[in-house]
């Protein structure tokens, strides 16, 4: 799925708009826009621990409170439009019937915990909270399982980069060129992984919903 903005206009809009660019980027992204707030996140807090111009803690406070309220506008637009909605206008933000469907069968094998795991995959990310409000999902549970997620999702990376940096900046010469190696390789293989695993998965929701589709007899 692409990005409506590059890394180049990330760094544009981090540096101009501080906080409020993080909060915004990861609520539009949350609400369906496939807007790459992960990466916002993580070279907000890469940009914080090499500049000091920015608060690790204010950034994850922004990620997390953009993905609360970001999911919870994805979420009443589900409830209120559901999946007409979405087929037919998803593909104008990169979500296709194929994509849509897959979201759709992940949140009817697992429920609930879509909306907090959710948070940790790029294509979930932008579709749980919009399915949560079409398969109408209780309110409050939605609520609690949305705001755990955000701020787990907002910890992790955020921290997680703001200290993986600090210690990058302790490894010289020939470790360090073997760390950026291994992180590209591991990089690679997760990103084969997961998308032998969409293919699968993908025809496991064509299965599965044509079945659930099919009148009892």
């Amino acid at each position: 799925m692409g990005h409506l903005l590059d890394q180049g206009q990330v760094a544009a809009l981090l540096s101009t708009y501080g906080y409020w660019a993080i909060f915004v980027v990861v609520a539009l992204e949350s609400s369906g826009l496939p807007l790459p707030g992960e990466t916002m996140l993580v070279g907000a807090s890469i940009y914080a621990r090499l500049s000091g111009a920015l608060s690790i803690e204010a950034i994850v406070l922004a990620a997390a409170g953009g993905a609360i309220v970001g999911d919870n506008i994805g979420y009443w637009i589900g409830r209120e439009f559901g999946y007409r909605f979405l087929e037919r206008h998803g593909w104008r933000v990169g979500i296709g019937v194929e994509k849509l469907r897959l979201g759709q069968y992940l949140f009817y094998k697992w429920g609930g915990a879509i909306v907090f795991f959710g948070r940790f995959v790029a294509l979930l990310r932008i579709l749980a909270a919009l399915l949560a409000g079409a398969n109408h999902l209780p309110i409050l549970r939605f609520f609690l399982f949305n705001a755990a997620g955000g701020i787990v999702w907002a910890m992790i990376f955020g921290y997680g980069a703001f200290y993986l940096t600090a210690g990058f900046e302790k490894v010289h010469g020939s470790l360090a060129v073997l760390g950026v190696l291994a992180a590209v390789g591991g990089g690679f293989a997760l990103w084969r992984y997961y998308k032998i695993n969409e293919a699968r998965l993908m025809r496991e929701a064509e299965q599965v919903l044509a079945q659930r589709s099919k009148p009892a007899e």
